[in-house]
């Protein structure tokens, strides 16, 4: 062996003073509460502690808080979807009111539209009429003084005047006329 296997076992210079070990060092002595260091790192704990409940303490209060914000827009959503779908009901009530009113005026508007077409050829057919009495009005007036001639002739041959061979004029009411 010896030191790092050389062979050498150690080199010892002893002189006789030096024979004994020299004393040990003095002992701590009794334990004693060192109550100035411990006292800052148990407070700092003791802080640690306290600021951690203390953020506890408003982490469940907010919590708290946003759980009945929740419970609140929930209870509104509840009341905004009735409300929504109430309305909602009733505009579909109105919109079939207003359609099946839009049926009966469009029912009523052909019904006006036939009578209209009705009066209008009727007004046509007065019109055509007027129009024939218009054109024919000479026609009929002279027709007319020759009934009334014809009348008080027949008139006088029935009172024993003579007219059998007199002639004034060929007749010719609304016969067709040779152009």
């Amino acid at each position: 062996g010896g030191i790092a296997g050389t062979g050498i076992t150690a080199l010892l210079q002893m002189s006789a003073a030096r024979d004994a070990p020299a004393p040990p060092p003095e002992a701590w002595g009794a334990y004693a509460k060192k109550s100035g260091e411990s006292t800052g790192v148990i407070a700092m704990v003791d802080l640690l502690i306290k600021d951690l409940e203390k953020e506890l303490t408003e982490a469940k209060t907010e919590e708290q808080n946003a759980q009945e914000d929740y419970e609140a827009m929930l209870a509104d959503s509840k009341e905004k979807r009735a409300a929504d779908a109430k309305s909602l009901t009733e505009k579909q009530s109105t919109k079939a009111d207003i359609e099946g009113a839009l049926e009966k005026h469009k029912a009523a508007k052909k019904a006006a539209k036939k009578e209209l077409m009705a009066v209008d050829a009727y007004i046509q057919s007065l019109h055509a009429e007027c129009d024939w009495l218009v054109k024919y009005y000479e026609v009929r007036k002279q027709a007319r003084v020759d009934e009334v001639d014809s009348l008080k002739k027949a008139k006088a041959v029935l009172s024993g005047a003579d007219y059998s061979l007199v002639q004034t004029r060929a007749h010719r009411f609304l016969a067709p006329r040779a152009h």
